[in-house]
């Protein structure tokens, strides 16, 4: 009996997970997009780009096989997180206290998609470098002029996905008027395994565990603020840009980590809240190609591995007869991700538009909630097992 051919559209984490995953089910799958880094960081270089996984996601990463593939030495762990408001309400959570190895791990994007192409190798999934051009009559046209088709076409090919967009799935986005700015830090004191957040009522910062270097201990930076400061201290000269982000930290962290000194380039990006429709005839969305939520709770590639191993559950259960594109199997994925997704949505957007109310009510009932929540074990217990993914 010939398998059924899957056509995934997008090479970043979570368009390798789903074509790995595919592969090992059985599937006829391949990939569609360019192959991305061939050489990737190694000693104290570190990728810009860091993820929080959840319990949930290692456990998926190490069923694919992936987990165990990543240098455990680019890998860091967090035990415990410290979340502070804008006046005296703070919470803090341990991993203990929900029973569970780990809040989440920290890992560079590319660390993971260095392990997944090496997967991606050994299983021999075909892999088109050419880009997605258009869809018509339900096959792929490609930029170099080849014609793919399949029985499923998955798109996992970013916030401004091609495939979304000619299948014509309902797409909606917010801007924030936010930008996220990143850098990884030298902090003057141990960070321990603890993440630390503090919501400033215009901004977000959060400082990430990571290996230390030979300059000392590593952290890296979010800081979600308006966008024109984020634009004003991005477009000044290294050194004083360097110099005046120093300072603004000394100020919003009250010295938490002692001094912390840059140690990489800085980088900003535009945040938005997305959603969409998820599923086309013979068309389904994963990762930021379906949805996107606000960065506070660290859980965007979360929530895209969630939609990856929810999609390989509904194929693998789906009736013989039922091709993978069929109708009624992906409205199946659909339904599958529809609360997830939407408490995700709510509750990331509702503690931005919480954070950001600067009535002297609003701040004093929010501080006042996380007081109240840092007294009771159970709401902790919950909150753990949430960011978990449990």
């Amino acid at each position: 009996m010939k398998k059924e051919s899957i056509l995934v559209c997008g090479t970043g984490i979570a368009g390798l997970a789903t074509a790995l995953g595919l592969g090992r089910a059985g599937f006829d799958a391949a990939l569609l997009g360019p192959r991305g880094m061939r050489e990737f960081p190694s000693g104290d270089v570190y990728c810009p780009r860091v993820y929080a996984i959840s319990a949930a996601s290692q456990a998926f990463l190490a069923g694919l096989g992936v987990w165990d593939m990543m240098d455990e030495r680019r890998l860091t762990r967090i035990d415990t997180m410290e979340v502070y408001g804008d006046a005296s309400g703070a919470v803090t959570l341990h991993a203990w206290q929900a029973a569970e190895p780990a809040l989440a791990w920290i890992v560079e994007s590319s660390e993971m998609e260095r392990a997944l192409q090496q997967a991606l190798r050994v299983y021999g999934i075909p892999w088109h470098t050419h880009k997605f051009d258009r869809l018509e009559a339900g096959r792929v046209h490609t930029d170099e002029g080849a014609v793919l088709r399949a029985d499923l076409l998955v798109g996992a090919d970013g916030a401004r996905s091609a495939l979304r967009h000619a299948a014509g799935i309902p797409h909606h986005s917010r801007p924030y008027g936010d930008t996220g700015v990143v850098v990884h830090l030298t902090s003057e004191l141990p960070h321990q395994n603890i993440a630390v957040q503090w919501f400033t009522g215009d901004s977000i910062l959060a400082l990430l565990p990571m290996p230390d270097t030979a300059e000392g201990h590593q952290v890296s930076m979010v800081w979600s603020m308006p966008e024109a400061a984020a634009q004003a201290l991005l477009a000044l000269p290294e050194p004083v840009q360097r110099q005046k982000l120093e300072s603004d930290l000394a100020a919003a962290t009250g010295g938490r980590l002692g001094r912390l000194a840059v140690r990489s380039p800085m980088f900003g990006f535009p945040l938005f809240i997305e959603h969409s429709g998820m599923v086309a005839p013979s068309v389904a969305l994963v990762g930021d190609a379906a949805h996107r939520v606000h960065p506070l709770a660290g859980q965007g590639l979360n929530l895209g591995l969630g939609d990856v191993q929810a999609l390989l559950r509904v194929l693998a259960s789906k009736e013989p007869y039922r091709k993978a594109g069929d109708p009624r199997v992906l409205s199946r994925y659909r339904r599958a991700r529809a609360e997830p997704i939407l408490a995700m949505r709510l509750a990331t957007d509702g503690l931005h538009g919480l954070f950001a109310a600067r009535s002297a009510p609003a701040v004093w009932a929010r501080n006042l909630g996380m007081a109240c929540v840092d007294r009771l074990p159970l709401a902790k217990r919950f909150l753990i097992s949430g960011a978990a993914g449990r």
